[in-house]
C-alpha cells in the first residue's frame, strides 16, 4: 500500500475511535435532560476540551501545519460535540453555575485569539508557526492527562475499578496507538509526543484493571462509569 494511502487510512481509524471517545459522556447529557437538572456533574472537562479542540483545529489549517486534515476533521467534530454538551450545561444549570462556564468561555476565546494573532503575525514559516502552536497543544494535552492520574490513585486506594470502566480504557489505548502510528508515518512530534503518553497512561489503567477486577464491590456500577466518562475528558 502507498505511504500516503495508509496513513490516510490509519487518520480514518482514528477519526473513528476518537469520535467514539467524544461521545462516550453522552448517557450523562440524557440524564441530564431527563431530568432537567445538572445534578452533581461538572462542566470543567467539556470545557477544557473545546479549547484543546480549538488549538488543535487552527495546528491544522494549512496556513499553520499543511496536509493534517484527518486532524482538523475529528478536532472539528470533537469541537461542536463539546460545544453542545456545554449548551446543555447552560440550559439547566443555576445562573451562578451559567455565570461561572460563560466566565471561564470567554477567557478560553481570548487566549486563543491572543494564539492566533501572535502565530500569524510574529512567525511566517509553517516550521516556527507550527513548533509554536504544536507546543501549546502539548501543554494543554499533557495538563488534561491530571484526571486520569486522579482516577488511577482512586482506584490503587480503593483496590476497585469502578471508577474506571474497561471500555474507556481500551478505547482510549486503541485510539493513542492509531494516532500513534499516524504520527510516525509522516513525522509528527507534536501528535506523537501527546499520544505516546496516552498510550503509556492506558497501558497503566488496563494493568490496574487486571489486578484490582476482583476485588471490586459493582454495586451502583452505572454511577461510577458516568463519573468516570466525565472526568476522562478532562
Amino acid at each position: 500500500m502507498d505511504h500516503d494511502a495508509l496513513r490516510t487510512l490509519v487518520g480514518i481509524l482514528g477519526n473513528i475511535i476518537a469520535l467514539i471517545l467524544f461521545l462516550s459522556p453522552l448517557p450523562t447529557f440524557m440524564k441530564i435532560v431527563k431530568a432537567k437538572s445538572v445534578q452533581a456533574y461538572r462542566p470543567d472537562p467539556y470545557v477544557a476540551t473545546i479549547l484543546n479542540c480549538g488549538m488543535w483545529m487552527f495546528y491544522s489549517l494549512p496556513i499553520v501545519h499543511p496536509d493534517s486534515l484527518l486532524v482538523f476533521t475529528i478536532n472539528c467534530a470533537g469541537f461542536t460535540i463539546e460545544i453542545v454538551f456545554i449548551t446543555i450545561f447552560l440550559i439547566y444549570s443555576t445562573w451562578g453555575g451559567r455565570k461561572k462556564i460563560i466566565i471561564v468561555l470567554v477567557m478560553e476565546a481570548l487566549f486563543a485569539a491572543a494564539v492566533v494573532v501572535v502565530t500569524l503575525m510574529c512567525f511566517h514559516t509553517y516550521a516556527s508557526r507550527s513548533l509554536v502552536v504544536g507546543m501549546v497543544c502539548v501543554f494543554f494535552n499533557i495538563l488534561m492527562y491530571a484526571a486520569p492520574l486522579t482516577v488511577m490513585k482512586m482506584v490503587i486506594k480503593t483496590k476497585s475499578v469502578k471508577f474506571m470502566p474497561l471500555s474507556l480504557s481500551v478505547a482510549t489505548f486503541a485510539s493513542s496507538i492509531v494516532w500513534s502510528a499516524y504520527a510516525l508515518l509522516q513525522f509528527d512530534p507534536f501528535i506523537l509526543v501527546p499520544n505516546a503518553l496516552g498510550t503509556l497512561f492506558s497501558i497503566v489503567q488496563l494493568i490496574l484493571y487486571a489486578t484490582y477486577y476482583s476485588s471490586t464491590d459493582w454495586g451502583d456500577v452505572e454511577q461510577g462509569e458516568v463519573q468516570m466518562l466525565s472526568i476522562s475528558k478532562a
